[in-house]
């Protein structure tokens, strides 16, 4: 569909506004940068006064804190220090350490210049193992004896100072000059070298890889899980001299015993449920071991001072498994943690008790238990990247002492339309007190990924993080509709509390492009199809199908709106599509259609268009991209683009341009100032840069009203803004706006809180 653009001066506006609307009236193209750099901008917008909170990460970072997004392993010392581990935190704290309820340190040196955390980590009096990888970064960093060659990575053990893990704890001397990168180098311990792809590229993410699968460590020895080459090893813990192996099918985690002995996860196959193997010190195979029961996933053991074996269930149970030994052999004498975990009772609904994917479990001297959760286990990329992680201490009797949460990654929020103080994240349902302070004002409440029931949700099969939300409700029922972190695809889930709790059931996607949906379950080939939920359950299947085979395509977008009656609207470049909502089928999924698409040409001033956001309530669409006079700039692939017009009357075939401004564009700023993403609420347009700092328009007028940016409460800094839509607001009743933007540098997502002046 192609129409005509009627422009029309609003009675006031800026000088932009008018330069704009004249110069399009008389038939002319003119530069953005003129029209809205003239009189106007002499001054620069005002700061708006608003407060900063967060949710999703326990600490915000107001005191350099936060926890960490991913744990796979814990070692605990007597007086209850938790050192962690993982193989990718954004802000380098891959492997840390806690202790009741806070954080003491982050290692450093396992993030960035080759460096990368592991899936495994020990602790003796003297040192903490990490495990870590290390490269050179594509020969970017090549150093003599600091890195491997281009091409190769070193996979091993990093030994640091067990009371300030940030100082590496060397055994040799450097190769080259004694700087920070060579002290590391020194205090690495080699296992393995890999040529070839870097780590988690195997389509089968199971598979053994060279990491260190395990470690534990006593002050004379330490043990070395060599999953890939199925060995234990052996090694002097202070001059890290090899003493000996002995072969293990595929072992995995490892803990010591009080008696010095080696218990050890292994398993015969990269399909095949874990096993408890048992071992002297010097690795003779012992009797007394003990069984699992037949549904246990175990990724992860630990041995207390009463010799009772502690083992992490990632099965069904989502408990810790408590043997003794009785009689000369162990058994199964109890548990922690509710049976299914997360996923038991109500399905979703978070608790202290209610684990999520354990990864890790240790214990202290005084019997205190710790357990740490990340959505999948204990190895990383095998499901639910971007679930996040707990960190737990348990008394004896059960009773919770303290936890952390790192909950969100690559994530947004949006306000649940059926209750006022709820939130969606991409799986996450959160509920806001805002009476309380900052940091203080959440509550998770909500899982909505359940990997047991629906097992084919496109979340663990399209994306490596859960996707950016826009909650409607539709026909007195909500729906949560999810992008990706680069915007090819749409997933969207629908709700029913009674049978499935706080769970999204999968119900409709439309795919883009070919690679990013190649692993959903029965998909055609190709990309671009729809599929709905045709019989209700949630999975996938071959007949639930409908491929695009006339229609215009719509990978290669990067702008994904879901308007308040449902329809969906979609930018491609030289296009903006809406896909019109159909109404709900007989199971209560949304219905859509290629044959009820509508195309629409891009409108002047525009080339090219990224953004296209439509409000229903007064049919009006905001539009974002890139002009002849504000030209697109490949080296900024994902913003929203140079410009915004809003154009009125849109659905009527004869849409007017209201306004056309430029949004703010200073590439040669440090960092560089784009506008990567928006949305419209109220009264206000509300633009976020790549650094979290918001620009406020008045959707009316188009005239900036003022800008604001991180506060104190979270330490004047955010991440780097990644995702095409990074931003959500929400009026309240009582006129106060909340605008949500990512925030991955540190877990959370930033809640800015403003009130307009009267």
């Amino acid at each position: 569909m192609a129409f005509g653009i009627r422009p029309r001066v609003p009675q006031v506006v800026s000088r932009a506004v008018r330069c704009w609307a004249a110069a399009l009236a008389a038939g002319a193209l003119v530069a953005a940068g003129w029209c809205a750099l003239g009189a106007d901008a002499a001054s620069a917008p005002p700061a708006l006064d608003v407060t900063t909170s967060w949710i999703g990460n326990t600490f915000g970072f107001g005191d350099g804190s936060w926890t960490q997004i991913n744990i796979t392993d814990i070692a605990v010392t007597p007086d209850g220090r938790v050192f962690t581990n993982s193989p990718w935190d954004e802000s380098g704290a891959e492997a840390s350490v806690y202790q009741n309820g806070k954080v003491l340190r982050v290692a450093g040196g396992t993030h960035g210049w080759g460096n990368s955390g592991g899936l495994a980590v020990a602790v003796n009096h003297r040192y903490a193992y990490l495990g870590v990888s290390v490269s050179s970064d594509g020969g970017r960093v090549f150093a003599p004896g600091v890195t491997p060659p281009k091409g190769h990575t070193w996979f091993g053990v990093s030994r640091r100072e067990v009371d300030d893990v940030s100082k590496a704890a060397t055994f040799r001397l450097p190769d080259v000059a004694y700087d920070e990168h060579s002290q590391l180098a020194a205090a690495f311990l080699r296992i393995n070298d890999q040529l070839g792809p870097p780590a988690g590229s195997t389509p089968d993410a199971n598979a053994p890889g060279p990491d260190a699968g395990g470690l534990a460590a006593s002050d004379s020895t330490l043990y070395v899980a060599n999953t890939a080459h199925d060995r234990i090893e052996r090694y002097d813990a202070e001059t890290l001299a090899r003493l000996g192996t002995w072969p293990v099918r595929r072992p995995g985690r490892l803990a010591l015993g009080p008696d010095g002995t080696v218990w050890a996860l292994t398993s015969a196959g990269p399909h095949e449920i874990p096993r408890v193997a048992h071992f002297d010190a010097q690795g003779n195979a012992l009797p007394d071991t003990l069984t699992l029961p037949a549904d246990t996933i175990a990724t992860d053991l630990t041995v207390d001072s009463a010799d009772r074996v502690l083992v992490a269930d990632n099965g069904p149970r989502q408990q810790i498994l408590i043997f003794a030994r009785r009689e000369g052999r162990f058994e199964l004498t109890g548990t922690l943690g509710e049976a299914g975990g997360i996923f038991g009772g109500v399905p979703g609904k978070p608790g202290p008790l209610r684990f999520d994917g354990p990864s890790g479990v240790g214990v202290d001297a005084a019997g205190n238990i710790y357990v740490a959760c990340n959505g999948s286990g204990s190895r990383y990329g095998t499901i639910a990247n971007g679930t996040g992680a707990t960190l737990a201490s348990f008394a004896p009797d059960g009773t919770l002492r303290w936890q952390v949460e790192g909950l969100l990654f690559v994530d947004g929020a949006w306000m649940d339309p059926a209750r006022p103080d709820s939130v969606y994240t991409g799986n996450k349902r959160f509920v806001l007190d805002l009476s309380k302070p900052p940091g203080h004002d959440w509550t998770w409440v909500g899982l909505l990924s359940n990997r047991f029931r629906y097992p084919d949700d496109p979340v663990f099969y399209t994306d490596d993080y859960p996707g950016q939300p826009i909650a409607r409700s539709l026909r007195g029922h909500t729906f949560l509709f999810l992008t990706d972190m680069y915007a090819d695809h749409l997933k969207i889930y629908r709700f029913d509390p009674a049978h499935d709790g706080e769970t999204a059931i999968p119900s409709g996607f439309i795919a883009g492009g070919a690679e990013a949906v190649a692993r959903v379950p029965h998909a055609p080939p190709g990309g671009e199809w729809l599929w709905r939920d045709l019989n209700g359950d949630g999975g996938f299947s071959a007949d639930e199908f409908t491929q695009n085979v006339s229609a215009p395509k719509l990978a290669g977008g990067w702008g994904w709106w879901v308007d308040e009656h449902g329809d969906i609207w979609r930018t491609v470049d030289r296009a903006i599509y809406r896909l019109r909502f159909g109404g709900l089928d007989a199971h209560g999924n949304p219905v859509y259609s290629y044959a009820d698409m509508v195309a629409y040409t891009v409108p002047a001033p525009f080339t090219s268009v990224r953004r296209a956001i439509y409000d229903a309530q007064d049919d009006s669409l905001y539009v974002t991209g890139y002009t002849r006079d504000a030209p697109f700039d490949p080296s900024y692939w994902k913003e929203a683009g140079r410009v915004l017009a809003r154009y009125d009357h849109w659905s009527s075939g004869s849409p007017v341009l209201r306004y056309a401004i430029a949004l703010p564009w200073q590439t040669g700023a440090t960092p560089a100032l784009t506008s990567l993403a928006l949305t419209v609420e109220g009264q206000y347009i509300f633009v976020v840069e790549p650094a979290a700092t918001v620009h406020v328009f008045d959707r009316a007028s188009g005239a900036e009203v003022g800008t604001f940016r991180p506060g104190p409460e979270v330490g004047r800094t955010s991440g780097w803004i990644d995702v095409p839509n990074a931003i959500s607001a929400h009026r309240e009743a009582n006129g106060e706006y909340l605008i949500f933007v990512e925030e991955d540098a540190r877990g959370k997502v930033l809640v800015y809180r403003w009130k307009p002046h009267a």
